[in-house]
């Protein structure tokens, strides 16, 4: 019996937001996507500041936003992913990407409040990102959707992983 594989790529997206029980559940995909939207907003908020204090406290948000995604990337999904999709470069590609960002990200992390590359770091920082997202959301993540992946499945791990993940930033920011 032949089967039909547009059918199959329908029949998982529509899986992927029907088949779990939990109400605010994700699919791994909307649960990156969500990320994405959010610190894209973040980056625009920054540049309408004008207080450095204010600049330090949202640059460091970004970081530690940016941070605790690529570890649930790296750690779940490129891994599934680069055995699922066709095109295995897009891994590689986001990869690499995530390292430049977390070079920078390192660096802004070490600034002093009115550091006067703060603002270029961010601007820079919030470009790479961008370019990553638009990568990402076009290319790896349609792959992603057409293939046999559970993406309900995944999303609840990358959800359980990033709270994991935000609660030992809540944690060490307490013993500081």
């Amino acid at each position: 019996m032949a089967t039909n594989p547009k059918r199959s790529v329908e029949d998982n997206r529509t899986n992927e937001k029907s088949t779990s029980s939990e109400p605010d559940a994700m699919s791994a995909v909307e649960l990156l996507e969500e990320d994405h939207s959010e610190v894209e907003s973040l980056f625009e908020e920054y540049q309408s500041l004008e207080q450095d204090s204010a600049k330090e406290a949202l640059a460091l948000k970004i970081c530690m936003m940016l941070q605790v995604h690529a570890q649930i990337e790296e750690e779940i999904f490129y891994p599934e992913a680069r055995n699922a999709i066709t095109k295995p470069e897009l891994i590689d590609e986001a990869i690499v990407e995530h390292a430049s960002a977390k070079q920078l990200i390192g660096e802004i992390e070490a600034m002093e409040v009115g550091d006067n590359l703060r603002d270029a770091k961010v601007k820079v920082l919030g470009e790479q990102i961008r370019h990553h997202i638009e990568e990402e959301e076009a290319e790896l993540f349609t792959e992603v959707e057409n293939s046999e992946m559970d993406l309900n499945a995944l999303g609840r791990r990358m959800a359980e992983r990033k709270t994991e993940l935000l609660q030992q930033v809540v944690e060490e920011g307490e013993t500081r």
